[in-house]
């Protein structure tokens, strides 16, 4: 990252440079989530039950993300406020004890989650029929824990030292390998659930690899170094602490997702449990060029709060603010215009088209509001603001949502679940912006937590 352009570039430019390549990247992410469910869903032997069964597993996998969210943003966060106060044997360390954090938790993941598999897919809402077909999912992607943990973590770290086209190359890599032998061993070699979980892992273990060799380079800005791999406590409590709003809004969707499918099997069975899987695979597509404009707003507001620009902040926010709006409100547009079309993509059981067609409009109401919402969240991240950015995180997915699911599904059964989402989304979009115009208007007075 050079320090200069970070401080006197113009920001729109850079913002389209870092934003791009994680747009790409986070599309080509969401892959993983979505290829699976589309291939699953065309396969003669799985279909709607085989949905149902990665839909079970989600939150587990949903879990896994956020440890790596909270490592990787975190320390990256932290790595690039060093940067911009000139402190760079601080940022060496940040990215060596993020490195190791996420080893640590990756092999802890994989150990206790294999244990425990199958207490845990009940509790998740696996019926009888169920059950088999995500338990051979899950069983094979919990031991790809460390590849996503450390490839997640150098993606955020490759583009917090300007180099955002390195994490899409990673993301790209594990994306072409996952689709090709998801056609390889799903369609063509009939492995079914284990075949598309193998896909996944091996498209993590190439991302994984891109990414250390990066790293471990001359081409890597800060070269990861082995003496920075020793854990320092209070650097790693800096990364936890900091990643924290990251990973709660990641827990807050497997929570989430814990508690719509116990409400859709009660209420709908697994046929509402296969259609909102579809519905939230989409919605997986939708968010993650968000997602990428988030990340890519990141080093830009990181590094120019730490250097005291506060005019660059404010204007980096306002263009990750309309384009998160035109993202948004273009995924709207295609719900609206398409929503047939988008559920037999990934199915076309009688059944499951009418309830997925049906639920998907209602679903995708107050979409438009969304990418204000995420970038205004993230900005408190971005400068350190902890409690404010948990608080916003948490906003949508389980202070309003989950009560909302619980409640109107009892009054008006499944279709409460569908209403449930917009309630939500307008509800964070006012109180975001609220305190988001509160904190522009005192930013130069703006202390860390």
């Amino acid at each position: 990252m050079n320090d200069e352009r970070m401080e006197t570039k113009g920001i729109l430019p850079l913002l389209v440079e870092f934003s791009v390549p994680a747009i790409i990247g986070m599309l080509v992410n969401a892959i993983y989530n979505v290829v699976d469910r589309m291939f699953i869903g065309n396969a003669p032997n799985l279909g709607a039950v085989g949905i149902a069964g990665i839909t079970i597993s989600y939150p587990i996998t949903l879990v896994l993300m956020a440890i790596s969210l909270m490592v990787g943003v975190g320390g990256a966060t932290r790595f690039s406020i060093s940067l911009g106060k000139k402190e760079k044997e601080k940022a060496c360390i940040y990215q060596g004890n993020a490195i190791i954090l996420t080893i640590i938790f990756g092999l802890l993941f994989t150990i206790f989650g294999n244990i425990f598999i199958n207490p845990i897919l009940k509790i998740l809402g696996a019926s009888n029929t169920v059950m088999p077909y995500a338990s051979d999912y899950l069983s094979i992607v919990l031991f790809g824990a460390v590849f996503q943990c450390i490839a997640m973590c150098g993606n955020n770290f490759s583009r917090a030292q300007g180099n955002p086209k390195n994490a899409m190359i990673s993301q790209l890599i594990g994306a072409g390998f996952n689709i090709l032998f998801d056609y390889i061993l799903i369609m063509q070699l009939h492995m079914g659930m284990q075949g598309a979980a193998i896909a996944t892992i091996g498209g993590q273990f190439l991302s994984m690899i891109w990414q250390l060799f990066y790293l471990c380079s001359n081409r890597s800005l800060i070269k990861l170094d082995i003496e920075h791999l020793k854990l320092k406590y209070d650097y790693a409590l800096d990364i936890i602490k900091t990643g924290i709003p990251a990973f709660l809004m990641q827990m807050a969707n497997s929570v989430l997702n814990f508690i719509l499918n116990s409400t859709l099997g009660r209420y709908g069975g697994d046929i509402a449990i296969s259609a909102v899987g579809i519905i939230t695979s989409f919605q997986t597509i939708c968010q993650m060029p968000l997602t990428g404009l988030m990340q890519g707003q990141q080093p830009l507001i990181s590094y120019n709060f730490g250097a005291g620009k506060d005019n660059r902040v404010k204007e980096t926010l306002k263009y990750a603010i309309i384009g998160g709006t035109i993202i948004a409100t273009t995924g709207f547009l295609a719900v609206e215009l398409f929503p047939e079309t988008i559920i037999r993509m990934f199915n076309s059981e009688i059944e499951v088209v009418r309830l997925g067609t049906k639920a998907i409009r209602i679903w995708f109401i107050c979409l438009p509001l969304l990418g204000a919402q995420i970038m205004a969240a993230n900005y408190f991240q971005c400068i350190g603001k902890i409690k404010v950015a948990s608080i916003l995180n948490l906003l949508r997915q389980v202070i309003i949502l989950i009560p909302m699911i619980l409640l109107l599904s009892m009054i008006i059964g499944l279709d409460g679940v569908f209403v449930a989402v917009p309630i939500a989304d307008f509800s964070a979009f006012v109180i975001t912006v609220y305190l988001f115009s509160k904190a522009i208007k005192k930013l130069s007075k703006v202390v860390y937590n």
